[in-house]
């Protein structure tokens, strides 16, 4: 079949159309994904990979020059002012995954009023989840100096400015994620990795800007703040473009679709809950057990966020893709998509990762200096490598997201992130920043011994061996770079 190119486009605004449906007229009989299938998921793989390209960018342009134009104090705060502003993100709920999904299974189904109520249900919560990220947020900026006992007091006043003005814009923007969620569903990534991608470039433009004319936390927060507010505004505008036949409103917003939305978001809020035991925490433990480390572990984190940063974006195009298959009730090809995956996936962890973890040093002299090569350069290794455990099973997880199964792995979710929380805390009043990063590595273990030995053994929709899994996904792409790990474990 032909690609789905800029005439097609034109068709979005006539009743009953939607991409997915016009997919289902050229099935294949077998189930498995057809030719046009295949082109659309590369084209959404290559859409994450450029907005994960932009992130990619500024998680490794910009650390050069914060290092250089701030002090190493105000760098800590600056990215612990970051951190601390992404715990917003966790009061999505999962509803923007949701939305994708719902929204893919509904259109594949030609049924334009079940989309609607979801999404206009999702937007409501999602506007009394940024409420409640707000007055959270005055809540922190109130109480920094008593979780961080030892950064600066000349630096808490703008840290909390700066806490208020980035967690704030971003709450503002937590009800957008719903049109992301929808572009998502109609299988169109290019537009939310066009307008995320360039809004964080143009950010961290700005940010450079602003330090270079002088400009301290307050002015550089307020120039992330505004471009976070016009790339919402932009998500808008291109919504009611693109999709001018759906309604999203609250007075939409219906209570069967809020269930089936809470029945559907209660796994993923309990996986963003381990996430933000895994990776949202590690650098405020860091600020709590040593100020004098985050940035340090800043920049280490950095280039890790690069690694998952691209894993998750080529990866995240699985969910409206399995949940079609899904919906023809095709678990062997189900089984097949996210063996193939995994085993990509694999390669592309080793090969991103082992050159970080053998060259950790070199790569952050030439990158950050060598104060920062020196403190940093262990953490950097510790981090890579759980990075690489865990993050290997992402394919796994986006399937099971896309099939709604994800309450299969919510044990296993929790579980790494307790054990990460404890190691981390123990380990870190214990060593420190590195024993922090360590408190990763044990949680990533924990993490993927239960995917083998609790909930792939519950997985229903998805036929698929876990011997397959761990021989074809896993062991073959690791032989295949064994040399570099073998290497990389004499370094």
């Amino acid at each position: 079949m032909p690609y789905i190119g800029h005439r097609h486009l034109r068709n979005y605004g006539d009743p009953g159309y939607s991409p997915l449906v016009y997919f289902s007229h050229t099935l294949d009989p077998s189930g498995k994904m057809n030719r046009q299938e295949k082109l659309t998921l590369l084209k959404n793989a290559t859409a994450n990979v450029v907005r994960g390209g932009a992130a990619a960018l500024v998680a490794l342009a910009l650390p050069p020059f914060l290092v250089r134009l701030l002090s190493q104090d105000a760098f800590g705060v600056w990215s612990l002012v970051l951190q601390l502003s992404m715990f917003v993100g966790y009061l999505d709920f999962g509803i923007q995954t949701a939305v994708g999904r719902f929204v893919a299974h509904a259109n594949a189904k030609g049924d334009s009023e079940y989309r609607d109520r979801i999404t206009s249900t999702a937007f409501a919560a999602l506007t009394a989840a940024g409420t409640l990220a707000i007055v959270g947020t005055i809540g922190i900026a109130a109480l920094l100096p008593h979780i961080f006992k030892q950064m600066p007091g000349a630096l808490i006043g703008d840290a909390r400015v700066a806490l208020l003005l980035v967690a704030g814009s971003l709450a503002s923007g937590l009800p957008a994620s719903v049109f992301n969620g929808i572009f998502v569903g109609i299988q169109r990534y290019e537009l939310p990795a066009m307008v995320i991608g360039s809004s964080r470039l143009v950010s961290a433009f700005t940010v450079i800007l602003v330090l270079r004319a002088g400009g301290g936390l307050v002015s550089m927060a307020s120039a992330v703040a505004l471009c976070n507010l016009a790339s919402y505004l932009i998500q808008y505008l291109l919504y009611r473009r693109i999709v001018p036949e759906a309604r999203t409103s609250i007075r939409l917003a219906s209570t069967s679709a809020g269930r089936e939305l809470f029945h559907y978001c209660f796994s993923l809020s309990i996986w963003a809950l381990g996430m933000l035991l895994v990776t949202g925490l590690d650098l405020t433990l860091v600020g709590y057990f040593q100020f004098s480390a985050v940035a340090y572990y800043a920049v280490a984190a950095s280039l890790v966020t690069f690694i998952g940063g691209l894993q998750n974006a080529v990866f995240n195009v699985m969910i409206p893709s399995t949940a079609v298959l899904q919906a023809r009730g095709a678990s062997q090809e189900l089984g097949r998509v996210m063996v193939t995956a995994t085993r990509y996936g694999t390669f592309l962890l080793l090969f991103t990762g082992l050159p970080l973890i053998i060259s950790a040093r070199y790569i952050l002299n030439f990158w950050v200096g060598p104060v920062y090569s020196l403190h940093g350069a262990r953490i950097l290794q510790v981090l890579v490598a759980a990075n690489i455990i865990r993050l290997s099973a992402t394919p796994y997880a986006m399937t099971l997201i896309g099939t709604a199964q994800q309450r299969f792995a919510t044990v296993t979710v929790i579980a790494e992130g307790v054990a990460n929380l404890l190691a981390s805390i123990i380990a870190g009043y214990l060593f420190g920043a590195i024993g922090v990063a360590f408190g990763t590595f044990i949680g990533s273990l924990v993490g993927i011994g239960g995917n083998f030995f609790y909930n792939m053994r519950r997985v229903t929709a998805i036929d698929f061996r876990i011997s397959d899994y761990i021989r074809d996904g896993l062991l073959r792409p690791t032989a295949c770079t064994m040399p570099l790990i073998v290497f990389a474990g004499m370094i």
